[in-house]
């Protein structure tokens, strides 16, 4: 089955609103979303809280993404974003459980389950991670902890709601490390989920599945990763926070 590709910019603590602005404008004025939607690619970029509603108004058609969306609609959580919060400002799609929020807040994936399943029945869309530590890379256990993120993460939904779960995965021993899994070790993780999907959902949901690699992703191996049958795309850091490296990735696909 042919899927689109999809590139993802996560931004994560970077750009203030100024500069934010500027990369849209770059965006613009380079003519990126068209280029994209050309080679049948869908383009985005997560910003920053504050930056997200200046995004999402000067997208210029660029898909614009929450880097986290809480479970709740209101309620004493401080410093968190519930989804009307999002939808009032046309943002609809939600990074969810990047190995950053798992290290450093404590989230699990029951927790990521609780945020999936509040966005996909309120018609948005989840950016799910996954990935394993170096060390769980080291004890050859890589596929036991992406299986147990996958089935907990991605448990109780509707058949008709996975269609709204792209899945992402980052082994977390590569991500702004400068190491790089191999083309090959990214193929066969990502089919492996796409086999949990299908054990989960069924074969035609699972090879609707858009699944996407990152880790280090950059203009110069790009190709290599979305060469192979099962990568659908990349979520990418520190490349995609400067508009000429985010337009050589595209390019590069």
């Amino acid at each position: 089955m042919s899927r689109k590709k999809f590139l993802m910019g996560n931004w994560k603590m970077n750009h203030t609103i100024a500069e934010a602005l500027s990369f849209c404008e770059d965006v613009k004025n380079a003519s990126l979303v068209k280029k994209a939607r050309k080679k049948n690619v869908l383009l985005g970029v997560a910003p920053s809280y504050l930056s997200l509603q200046t995004v999402s108004k000067h997208s210029h058609g660029l898909i614009v993404a929450s880097q986290d969306a809480h479970y709740a609609d209101h309620g004493a959580f401080t410093s968190s974003v519930s989804i009307p919060m999002l939808k009032e400002i046309n943002v609809d799609w939600a990074i969810i459980g990047h190995s950053e929020k798992r290290q450093y807040e404590g989230e699990t994936d029951l927790d990521c389950n609780r945020k999936i399943r509040a966005l996909v029945k309120n018609g948005m869309h989840a950016i799910y991670c996954v990935g394993e530590s170096a060390k769980e890379y080291n004890q050859g256990i890589t596929k036991d902890v992406i299986r147990a993120q996958v089935e907990v993460g991605l448990m109780n939904l509707e058949k008709e709601e996975i269609s709204n779960v792209v899945i992402a995965y980052e082994p977390v021993w590569s991500i702004g490390t400068g190491k790089n899994a191999s083309d090959s070790i990214a193929q066969d993780i990502c089919a492996f989920i796409r086999q949990i999907v299908c054990e989960m959902y069924g074969k035609v949901a699972s090879q609707k599945t858009l699944i996407l690699y990152g880790g280090s992703v950059k203009p110069e191996n790009v190709h290599g990763y979305l060469s192979q049958p099962d990568v659908d795309g990349a979520l990418v850091g520190g490349a995609s926070l400067k508009s000429d490296s985010f337009a050589a990735l595209l390019e590069n696909i």
